[in-house]
């Protein structure tokens, strides 16, 4: 037998290695994404417990949620490309690892600053793992009904990461402490690692082109600089020089970032996307809407503990209804989309979430829980799953097969971004509205402030989605 027949034979002699369920490879992609959303609501509740312990300013407090918040929003586009070169479940298992590690050393932080560190670690492994979930899957599960309906489970885990999140950190610090909210992570994350390394198939879409590694730091540096420039002028003024210098630096970092991304053989973010029209306006609407409504749980949980007196599992209850919401505006959203166009349900959306948000405006020292957080509560976050599937559509319309991945991630990159800055201004100007005070109604003046504020900058936002925003989608995209 010649050499080339014995090792056919052989080849057939020896069993290929069974591929795992479909089911599996699912759950699997789905708890990742869980983890990832979940850390990104999960320490509200956690905050004032944080900086008891800590010794955390008001705003360092802020940076809890935004250390993660910009890693995470500056590397995603990475993140993805990585995986495309470097092979999904390999980089599946090196955003869980940095994701794990990073919680077990924020659960362990005995100062603030370990603890806002981990947090930009965890921000940097959610930015590799999160675009490999969806890969993943979609790699695993074949195109047609099938995929379809793995991506909704993908989709509503995620929604539900995003929802548990104030109940599960409210349990978590209540029965045992604030470092739980962390430090749950790790057997979890040590579970899915282990079936990740034994069940998940490797998949690539590699094309030969290098990381823009320099385009992710220059954003990440950039959109980190002017937030904490903004930071500063809570306690220096607008016309000081520690304000001013990181202001000005930030600015000329994010300018560096579009040149480099104009320039490089492989950006990031191509520059030609944003001469669409629809790409442009979907993503300036959605900075805009993201820059108000992020803050609505950080404030909404600070005022129902620093204010009102609720314990953490208290406050993450009261907030369920709004979470709630969030899930059915984005189902009720494709049906509306159908008759009556995804720029008016967008600005339908957004003006909803504007009244709940000059609702909540009005809050006092001594409000009621229904007409206090419930309902306007409810339709902030109403009017946020209203608006975020329309202009999600209208951002990806008309997109190549090969750039869908990058205007997906784009669209959530802008309101990741738009967030971040947004929770950087707002907690700039509820402190003003305290006016140096630190009692109940000074602090309930100041997130009226800052609710006030989101108020008029949706509005500001529907009438750009108005003016700009196109009419009309594919229709693969409204469907």
């Amino acid at each position: 037998m010649t050499p080339m027949l014995e090792a056919a034979e052989v080849s057939r002699r020896t069993p290929r290695p069974a591929a795992p369920p479909t089911w599996l490879v699912v759950a699997l992609a789905c708890a990742g994404q869980f983890l990832v959303v979940l850390d990104v609501s999960v320490v509200n509740v956690a905050l004032p417990s944080m900086r008891t312990d800590l010794g955390l300013s008001a705003s360092g407090l802020q940076w809890v949620v935004n250390a993660y918040a910009i890693a995470f929003a500056g590397f995603m586009l990475l993140g993805g490309r990585a995986g495309d070169l470097y092979g999904r479940k390999r980089m599946f298992l090196v955003g869980l690892t940095l994701f794990t590690l990073a919680s077990l050393g924020g659960g362990l932080a005995q100062e603030g600053w370990q603890l806002l560190l981990a947090r930009t670690v965890q921000g940097l492994g959610a930015a590799v793992l999160a675009p490999s979930t969806l890969t993943l899957l979609t790699a695993a599960v074949p195109e047609g009904p099938a995929r379809a309906r793995a991506i909704a489970t993908w989709t509503a885990v995620g929604a539900g990461g995003g929802a548990a999140g104030g109940l599960v950190g409210g349990a978590l610090v209540d029965l045992l402490s604030w470092r739980w909210v962390l430090l749950i992570n790790v057997p979890v994350g040590a579970v899915v690692l282990a079936g990740a390394v034994l069940w998940l198939a490797e998949s690539r879409a590699g094309d030969g082109r290098r990381l823009d590694l320099p385009g992710a730091l220059l954003a990440t540096t950039g959109l980190a600089t002017l937030a904490y420039g903004i930071v500063q002028t809570e306690a220096e003024g607008w016309t000081a020089a520690a304000t001013l210098v990181p202001l000005l630096v930030g600015l000329a970092l994010i300018a560096l970032f579009l040149l480099v991304e104009a320039r490089t053989a492989a950006p990031l973010m191509p520059l030609g996307l944003l001469r669409r029209r629809s790409v442009a306006s979907a993503n300036a609407a959605m900075f805009v809407s993201g820059s108000a409504m992020f803050c609505m749980w950080y404030f909404m949980t600070l005022y129902a503990q620093n204010v009102l007196g609720y314990t953490p599992l208290e406050a993450g209850l009261a907030l369920v209804p709004s979470s709630l919401s969030v899930v059915v505006g984005s189902k009720l959203a494709p049906r509306l989309m159908r008759p009556a166009g995804a720029r008016t349900v967008a600005t339908l959306g957004t003006l909803v979430a504007a009244a709940g948000f000059a609702w909540q405006s009005t809050m006092s020292a001594h409000g009621a829980y229904v007409t206090g957080i419930m309902i306007p509560g409810m339709l902030m976050m109403l009017g946020a799953g209203l608006a975020g599937t329309p202009l999600a559509a209208l951002a990806t319309s008309g997109a190549a097969p090969g750039e869908a991945g990058l205007v997906s991630g784009l669209i959530n990159t802008s309101r990741t971004m738009g967030g971040s800055l947004g929770l950087a201004v707002m907690s700039t100007v509820a402190a003003a509205g305290t006016g140096g005070e630190g009692g109940a109604e000074a602090l309930t003046e100041g997130y009226a402030l800052a609710f006030r504020t989101s108020a008029a900058l949706l509005l500001g936002g529907a009438a750009l989605m108005l003016v700009w925003l196109p009419r009309k989608t594919s229709a693969s995209s409204a469907g």
